[in-house]
């Protein structure tokens, strides 16, 4: 399988893993940048459910479509330009999670509370506009936004999730979720007092960091939603 085969399998995969895992429905989209370039692999205006790798198409930073036959999702510019801001990404998803749209209403972002939420340690920001991101403006503030974080929530929208490889960026839009889902069922345990959650400390964070955010661990995870997404797994007896 040629480079640009296996990235396009993997760009699709991806969209129908970020499905499998509940993080989307008709609505969301995981792209991966091509190589060093400004381009991008994007899929048409469907669920993510339907991606398949030869139905993907080419935009640009700059949002033009350079390569395919379709219309994009009208969201391409939150991939756009964090791509053309963030040289280090080559993977991002933009997703509808229950999770994290919640955890976001109640005036919260992603703690560190467990071991899968660590990547998220430097912190999760909040982009506050309402509304869908369908202008270059709108693209540029979300870039901002996010900064050199890996992932970031929009109010009462979804999140974003910007990282190195689109295998990556599928991966922890699934940690972010699980996150957020784990956070909420704290705090209603705590009664809703966030100052009950023991948070990790910035250095317990950066050591489990260091021990899953690794090669091994991310194709391990990979490789379980990616059979999940595919129908692979046996059903719990």
């Amino acid at each position: 399988m040629t480079p640009d085969a296996e990235l396009r399998r993997e760009a699709a995969l991806a969209n129908r893993i970020v499905h499998a895992a509940g993080l989307v429905t008709a609505f969301g989209h995981v792209s991966a940048r091509i190589g060093d370039t400004n381009t991008f692999l994007f899929p048409t205006r469907a669920s993510p459910a339907l991606a398949q790798p030869d139905r993907l198409l080419v935009l640009d930073v700059d949002g033009t479509i350079v390569a395919g036959d379709g219309e994009p999702n009208t969201e391409f510019w939150i991939h756009a330009r964090i791509y053309a801001a963030r040289a280090d990404v080559t993977g991002v998803a933009h997703v509808h999670s229950p999770a994290c749209v919640a955890l976001g209403q109640i005036g919260q972002s992603v703690q560190v509370l467990h071991n899968s939420a660590a990547p998220f340690a430097d912190g999760v920001p909040m982009f506050p506009r309402i509304g869908l991101i369908r202008t270059r403006e709108l693209g540029d503030q979300v870039a901002a936004t996010l900064g050199t974080s890996q992932a970031m929530l929009l109010r009462g929208h979804g999140a974003n999730v910007a990282e190195s490889g689109v295998r990556r960026t599928a991966v922890l839009a699934c940690f972010l979720e699980e996150a957020a889902e784990l956070q909420l069922r704290a705090l209603a345990a705590a009664g809703g007092r966030p100052e009950a959650l023991q948070v990790f400390t910035p250095e317990e964070a950066a050591r489990v960091r260091e021990q899953i955010d690794s090669s091994g661990p991310m194709n391990r995870a990979w490789e379980y939603y990616a059979a999940r997404a595919e129908g692979r797994l046996q059903p719990a007896s």
